[in-house]
This record gives structure tokens, C-alpha cells and sequence, in this order.
């Protein structure tokens, strides 16, 4: 017996604005941040205490600030594409419930998808101290390399048409279909899918996640048009080929850098 239409409808809701709570306190703090590195008077930002023009002034403690820059502004970008995925299991689990069969409850889904993007952001931490020490990263945060930026915007653009991409993708277009093919009993079970669309959802998005190494770690108009590009591709019925065209504009954009033709900045 499936929960009633008002108990889906409310439960919906909660798990949706609980989604939407933490999104949106990632976000606050992301602008916050953004704000502190844009004075030059204000110590109190980790971009900006970071932020400094000499390689050697990123030392080994500088990587747990930067990791925490990166797991709040994966939460930001993230979260709302999951939107969908997230619901769809609290909507299986309150039906489990319902039936007294054993269910879980969607928090430790939730907390699977994020330790994933958790391990992405210490890559991604890494990846930026390796860049700023080899001198490629700007004060703001940008390369400093046309050719860097341009294979990056190359690399990311041709990944757009990979196989491997279209088969993350299409885990992350159909909630449903995950949730019953691949469904485990239990807390261990239910983190464990989460760490599954985790998985799924970082192999779709992590090239384009790395043009911000190109654009602007802390490019706040280009976090959030990744952001609205993300949630599209995941969410909206033509979201394959929006993948394919970002695909195309990314390849002839990263062409274009690496000849000369434009610049990234």
C-alpha cells in the first residue's frame, strides 16, 4: 500500500526544503567568502589569506582551508541537481515505512552522495596548491597560461561526447530506475547508494567542475552558471543535448585559447 498523496506531498516538501536549507547556507557562505577576497583590506577570508602572489606563501596548512572552500562550494553547485534523486528515496523509504518493512532515513543517503564530492574537493584542494606553487594560478585564482587554460577547456569540452560521460549522465536522468535497480537494505545499504550516485554524479561533472581552475576558483557569476548547466543536463528532457552543445562551444572555446585567438580573461 503506497503512503497517501498528502504524506508524499508533505514529506516532499521537508526533504526538499531541508535540501534547499543547506544549499542555500553553502551558497551564503561562498558569497561571503567571495566578498572577503575582493578587499584587499580583510584578512578574515581563507581565499584571501591564500590568495597572495608568492608561491612559497602557500605552505602544507594551507590545504585543509582550501578543501573546506571546495567541499561548501561542491554542496552549492551539487546539491540542487540531486534534488531529484534525493526525493525519489525519501518517497521509496516513506512507502517502506509505511508497509513496516526496513527503511532508512534519507540523511544517510544524503551523507554518501556529499563524502563522495568530499573526496572530489580534496583532490581539487590538492590540485590547486600543486598549481599555485608551480606559479599557474593568479591571485584571483585563475590560470595564468593560455595553453593550461586552453587544454583544460579542450579536455573538458571533448569529455562532453565520451561515452563514459553519457553513461553517468543517464544514471543521474533516472532517479527511479537507480533507486530500484540498485537498492540495498539498511543504513549501509543506503550510504552506500548514496556513495554509488555520488560516483555517478562526479563522473558526469567533475570536467566542468575544473574549469573553475580556468575561469576563477571563486568566480561567483561562472560558479553559478555551472551550477543552472548542471542542474539543465540532470534535470530538463533535453539535457543530452545540452551536454553535447556546451560540448562543442568548450572545444572550439579551448582552440581557440591554446592558438591565440582569445583569451580566458
Amino acid at each position: 500500500m503506497s503512503a497517501p498523496p498528502s504524506l508524499v506531498k508533505r514529506d516532499r516538501w521537508i526533504v526538499g526544503a531541508g535540501v534547499a536549507a543547506v544549499a542555500a547556507l553553502a551558497w551564503a557562505y561562498m558569497l561571503k567568502d567571495a566578498r572577503h577576497m575582493q578587499d584587499p583590506g580583510s584578512g578574515a577570508s581563507m581565499g584571501m589569506t591564500m590568495a597572495g602572489p608568492e608561491p612559497a606563501g602557500w605552505s602544507v596548512g594551507s590545504l585543509l582551508p582550501l578543501f573546506l572552500m571546495w567541499s561548501v562550494m561542491m554542496l552549492a553547485m551539487m546539491l540542487p541537481s540531486a534534488t531529484p534523486m534525493i526525493l525519489t528515496f525519501a518517497s521509496v523509504s516513506r512507502n517502506r515505512r509505511r508497509q513496516q518493512r526496513p527503511y532508512t532515513p534519507v540523511a544517510v543517503f544524503v551523507s554518501g552522495y556529499i563524502v563522495v564530492w568530499c573526496g572530489f574537493s580534496a583532490l581539487a584542494a590538492w590540485s590547486q596548491w600543486m598549481l599555485h606553487r608551480a606559479a599557474l594560478l593568479s591571485p584571483a585564482m585563475a590560470s595564468t597560461s593560455a595553453v593550461l587554460g586552453g587544454v583544460m577547456l579542450l579536455g573538458a569540452g571533448l569529455f562532453q561526447f565520451t561515452p563514459f560521460k553519457r553513461s553517468c549522465l543517464t544514471h543521474c536522468r533516472a532517479p527511479l530506475e537507480f533507486i530500484i535497480t540498485r537498492w540495498r537494505e539498511g543504513a549501509g545499504g543506503a550510504f552506500w547508494m548514496g556513495v554509488e550516485h555520488g560516483a555517478f554524479c562526479t563522473g558526469c561533472c567533475w570536467a566542468l567542475m575544473c574549469l573553475l581552475f580556468v575561469v576563477g576558483v571563486m568566480n561567483i557569476v561562472w560558479i553559478a552558471a555551472l551550477t543552472l548547466l548542471v542542474a539543465l543536463e540532470k534535470i530538463t528532457p533535453h539535457g543530452r543535448w545540452m551536454s553535447m552543445a556546451t560540448g562543442a562551444c568548450l572545444t572550439v572555446w579551448g582552440i581557440a585559447v591554446i592558438t591565440g585567438l582569445v583569451h580566458t580573461k
